[in-house]
C-alpha cells in the first residue's frame, strides 16, 4: 500500500492490444468509452424526474428512482473492482455497457414507476464500474499525472453532462421515451466499440487472487482508518449534498422559473460545460500547483458557496453564477480526491480502493437523493441546497484538518 508501489505503473506497451488497436493511446480510449457512456446518461438524468411525473410519481417517489441506482452502485461498486483487480479491466467494463443499454432500453419501454424502478436498478447495478475506469486510468498514468489523468476522465462526464442533456432536450419534442430509447441505442453502440477497441489495462502477472470483495462493515471501518478517512468522507459528504440537489433540480427549476424539460435539459448541460472546463483544463493545473488536499478544499469551497447561493438567486443571472460556482466545486474536487485515494493505494489494489471509494460514494446518492425529496416536498424548494452547502462545509473541514498529505 506505500506509494511507492505506484511508481511503475504497467506501461501502454504491456497492454493487451488486438489487431486495429496498436498504436492507440489507452487513456484515450477509455476517455471516447467514459464519454460515451456518460453521453446516454446525460440524456436521461435530467428528463428523468419529469417522465416519472407523468407515471404519477411525486418528488420522494422520483427521488426513490435516483436513488434505488445508487443504492445498487453502493451495494456492488466493490465487487466490481475487486473482480477487474482479479480477471482484468476490460472484461469488467464491457459487462457493465452492455448491461446499461439494457437498462435504459427497459426505462423506455415502461409503463409504470414500478418498472421504472426495476430498470433503474438494473442499471445501477451495471453502472457500478466508475471506479474500475478509475482503475484503468491509475493503470496507464504515473504517479504524478494521476490527477490530471483522473481530471480527463472527469472531462469526459462533464461532456456527456453537455452533449446528453443537450441531445435529450433535442429528441424530448418526439416523445417522452425517445431519449431513453435513443440511451439505449448508444449505449450498445459504445458497447460493441469498447469491444472492439479498449485494450486491457492491467498485465496477468499484476492481477490479484483476493477472493472476498469488501463487505459493509470493511467499508464503514474505511472511513475511520487513518490513511484514507478524509478524502473517503470528504467524498461520502460532498456526493450527498451534491446527489440531492441534482435530484431537486428539475423540480425546482420547474416550480421556481417555470422551466420546461427542454429547458431544463439545456440547464444540465450547462452545469456540464462548467465542469469540463474545470476538470480537464483546471485540476491538472491546480494539483501541480497546490496538491491533491488544497485542490480538494479549493473545490468544496467553491461548491458550497454556489449551493448557498443557488438557494437564494434572484435572478437569472444570479442563477447562472451560482450554478457555476457549484459545478466548478464539483468538478474540481471530486477528481482530486479520487487522486488522493488512488496514490495512497497500492499497484494490485487500485480497483479494490476505489471502488471502495465509488462505493460510499454512491451512499450518498442513495441517501442524498431521498434526503432532497424528503427536504424538497416537507421544508420548502431551497431546502436541499442550505442543507448541501452545510454538508460541504462539514466535508471541507474534514479535508482542512487532514494531516500529512499536500
Amino acid at each position: 500500500m506505500n506509494r511507492s508501489v505506484l511508481s511503475a505503473p504497467a506501461p501502454p506497451a504491456r497492454l493487451d492490444a488486438a489487431p486495429g488497436r496498436v498504436g492507440r493511446s489507452p487513456l484515450a480510449i477509455v476517455f471516447v468509452t467514459v464519454l460515451l457512456d456518460l453521453v446516454g446518461f446525460g440524456i436521461v438524468i435530467p428528463l428523468l424526474p419529469l417522465y416519472a411525473q407523468g407515471f404519477g410519481a411525486g418528488p420522494v417517489a422520483v427521488a426513490s428512482l435516483l436513488a434505488v441506482y445508487s443504492a445498487m452502485q453502493f451495494l456492488f461498486a466493490p465487487s466490481w473492482g475487486r473482480l477487474s483487480d482479479r480477471f482484468g479491466r476490460r472484461p469488467v467494463l464491457l459487462v457493465g455497457l452492455f448491461g446499461s443499454a439494457l437498462s435504459y432500453l427497459l426505462c423506455g419501454l415502461a409503463g409504470s414507476v414500478a418498472t421504472l424502478l426495476a430498470a433503474r436498478a438494473l442499471g445501477g447495478f451495471m453502472g457500478a464500474n466508475v471506479g474500475v475506469a478509475q482503475a484503468y486510468v491509475a493503470d496507464v498514468s504515473p504517479p504524478e499525472e494521476r490527477a490530471r489523468a483522473m481530471g480527463m476522465i472527469g472531462a469526459a462526464f462533464g461532456l456527456g453532462f453537455i452533449l446528453g442533456p443537450a441531445l435529450g432536450g433535442a429528441l424530448a419534442g418526439f416523445g417522452t421515451a425517445v431519449p431513453f430509447l435513443a440511451a439505449a441505442g448508444l449505449t450498445l453502440a459504445n458497447a460493441l466499440l469498447a469491444l472492439w477497441w479498449l485494450p486491457e489495462s492491467l498485465p496477468a502477472e499484476a492481477r490479484g487472487t483476493t477472493a472476498r470483495s469488501p463487505g459493509l462493515a470493511t467499508r464503514l471501518r474505511a472511513l475511520r482508518g487513518t490513511r484514507l478517512r478524509a478524502p473517503y468522507a470528504a467524498a461520502f459528504l460532498l456526493t450527498l449534498a451534491f446527489a440531492a440537489a441534482e435530484a431537486t433540480l428539475s423540480l425546482w427549476a420547474d416550480r421556481r422559473w417555470g422551466m420546461g424539460p427542454r429547458t431544463v435539459a439545456f440547464l444540465f448541460a450547462y452545469l456540464g460545460l462548467v465542469s469540463v472546463l474545470a476538470q480537464g483544463w483546471g485540476v491538472g493545473r491546480l494539483t501541480r500547483r497546490l496538491g491533491e488536499r488544497r485542490t480538494a478544499i479549493v473545490g468544496l469551497a467553491a461548491l458550497a458557496v454556489g449551493m448557498a447561493a443557488l438557494a437564494a438567486a434572484p435572478t437569472l443571472a444570479m442563477l447562472g453564477l451560482a450554478l457555476a460556482a457549484l459545478a466548478f466545486g464539483q468538478g474540481t474536487a471530486s477528481p482530486s480526491l479520487s487522486s488522493w485515494v488512488s496514490r495512497a493505494a497500492g499497484a494490485a489494489e487500485q480497483g479494490q480502493v476505489l471502488g471502495v471509494y465509488q462505493s460510499l460514494s454512491a451512499l450518498g446518492r442513495v441517501v442524498g437523493p431521498m434526503g432532497g425529496g424528503l427536504a424538497f416536498a416537507h421544508l420548502g424548494i431551497s431546502a436541499p441546497y442550505l442543507a448541501g452547502a452545510a454538508l460541504v462545509f462539514a466535508a471541507l473541514a474534514v479535508v482542512a484538518l487532514a494531516g500529512g498529505v499536500s
